[in-house]
């Protein structure tokens, strides 16, 4: 066997794995704040663990998601901002949990760069663990893999994955959503994590650098009011469901806006007919629309234009329901109703001011 005297390293390679332990030490403590019932163990084995029955479970199903956060992390990249985008993660994977019933219960991620900077990947991992806070699941786990040759340097990539669990019987669509069901919209923060390869194509189109006042936002930096994180909705809503009985479907609006979404909860007997006019879009998409020169369809089928989630509601239950969320601290307004099939899974009446 060599002795090593004159060979090579891993860290000659471009892996440090020193910097790999000394990040897990600075996550230690954010991955404690997130423990939930059924998950309190230390990171750092091989696996992470969860115990259904200690989380209140009698007779669970399954639900798992897994997502990213697309090109948002450019904007992150480039203006040196890592804090935020860690609750977009989060967001985009409970946000689909929530919307078919389930509790979300424990969140793995995925960190890759070329060269680790434990202070940067540490501020990301803040925000994941910030994101299963405000979700109410557990950071159980994860893997920081450093690749250098696979990333430029200072570029990084994420992916998380969720599981959470609903009770036999109780999951979401159900199968008795009718005509005259209201469509309540819940406001969206700005613009989540979709649709950021047009907007970075129309932020180099506008001249602006990320350390601009944004024009819709003058208050803070154009990439501050861009990487506004995706709202989490996973609180309100299972109150909401389990409080009043009364949701019978949810839709998560994320790439490909209302067309593609809200038909993903109904049967090919019902349309969703939507007022646009009913829609209060925050200023960012009326930006965008006019400096790029977005027609309106175009708009709502990349971005939700001001609506991150819908719920499908009975309409004898719609105020009680929105009464609900708003008092969770939801912003939320009827802005359609469910009507027989027609040409299209969605119907638009009306014009979205943007």
């Amino acid at each position: 066997m060599s002795d090593g005297k004159n060979g090579l390293t891993y860290a000659d390679a471009g892996v440090d794995i020193d910097a790999g332990n000394a990040m897990v030490e600075k996550i230690k403590p954010l991955v404690r704040a997130t423990r939930r019932p059924g998950a309190d163990g230390e990171i750092g084995g091989f696996g992470g663990l969860f115990d259904l029955k200690a989380a209140g479970f009698s007779d669970p199903v399954l639900v798992a998601a897994n997502d990213g956060v697309g090109t948002k992390l450019r904007v992150a990249i480039e203006a040196g901002i890592h804090e935020t985008v860690g609750i977009d993660l989060v967001a985009m994977c409970v946000n689909d949990l929530v919307v078919q019933g389930a509790e979300p219960l424990f969140f793995l991620d995925y960190f890759a760069t070329g060269k680790l900077d434990p202070d940067q990947g540490a501020a990301i991992v803040a925000g994941i663990a910030e994101g299963c806070r405000m979700a109410g699941c557990a950071l159980i786990g994860g893997e920081t893999a450093e690749m250098p040759g696979m990333y430029a340097e200072g570029d990084y990539d994420l992916a998380g994955f969720a599981v959470g669990a609903a009770e036999r019987g109780l999951l979401l669509p159900t199968d008795d959503i009718a005509e005259g069901d209201v469509i309540l919209g819940l406001a969206s923060s700005g613009l989540h994590s979709n649709g950021f390869s047009l907007v970075r194509k129309i932020v180099e189109k506008s001249g602006l650098g990320w350390d601009d006042p944004a024009p819709f936002a003058e208050d803070r930096s154009l990439a501050r009011a861009l990487l506004e994180p995706t709202r989490i909705y996973v609180k309100p809503l299972l109150h909401a469901v389990r409080g009043t009985h009364g949701i019978k479907a949810l839709a998560h609006i994320t790439g490909g806006g209302f067309p593609d979404n809200i038909p993903r909860v109904l049967t090919d007997d019902w349309s969703a007919e939507i007022d646009l006019e009913a829609i209060d879009a925050p200023p960012v998409f009326g930006w965008l629309q006019k400096t790029g020169g977005i027609a309106d369809l175009e708009m709502l089928r990349t971005f939700n234009c001001g609506i991150g989630m819908i719920a499908v509601v009975a309409a004898g239950q719609a105020a009680q329901v929105a009464a609900v969320l708003n008092q969770a601290g939801e912003t939320v307004s009827p802005i359609g109703r469910i009507c027989p099939r027609r040409d299209a899974g969605v119907i638009y009446r009306g014009a979205i001011e943007l």
